[in-house]
């Protein structure tokens, strides 16, 4: 490989050709993280023309896909705590991509619900996170593709 980088250090050919992984290679967290790393870097590329990260995304799609979500539905859904699925929530707002909306049934609750603007967005979101999807399940086929997601499942059930 010419001049790699494993994170912010560049590895240059002569030192990788001595370089020692330390088990590194034998540690399932390891690959996970590097392959979340590709991962986060593409999708930064790809969808980052829009400002927005992964999980601010990910909001978006799961409020177009349950209209009135709360976000302590949305916390619990992606494992992240409340203050901070709150801050997300606040910058999304703050852009007008979503709105939040009083509850009629539970005054203490807001709903949270997507702007026209929210929902031009999400259209533009959903193609390149297509395109930055296609970039690495391409790699495998249906039946490689079926037996990881799988395999990811059983690990996020383990936690």
């Amino acid at each position: 490989m010419a001049g790699s980088a494993r994170g912010k250090v560049e590895i240059t050919d002569a030192e990788e050709a001595v370089l020692a992984d330390g088990g590194l290679e034998d540690l399932l967290g390891f690959h996970l993280r590097m392959a979340h790393f590709a991962m986060y870097q593409d999708f930064a590329a790809t969808v980052g023309k829009l400002d927005l990260t992964q999980k601010q995304a990910a909001i978006l799609m799961l409020i177009a896909a349950n209209p009135g979500l709360s976000q302590v539905s949305i916390a619990a859904y992606l494992g992240a705590d409340r203050a901070t699925v709150m801050a997300m929530v606040d910058k999304l707002a703050a852009r007008s991509l979503i709105i939040r909306v009083k509850s009629e049934t539970d005054r203490r609750k807001q709903e949270l619900h997507l702007t026209p603007l929210g929902q031009r967005t999400l259209v533009k979101v959903r193609a390149q996170i297509a395109e930055h999807e296609k970039r690495f399940t391409s790699r495998f086929s249906a039946r490689e593709l079926e037996a990881l997601f799988d395999a990811l499942r059983k690990i996020e059930k383990g936690a």
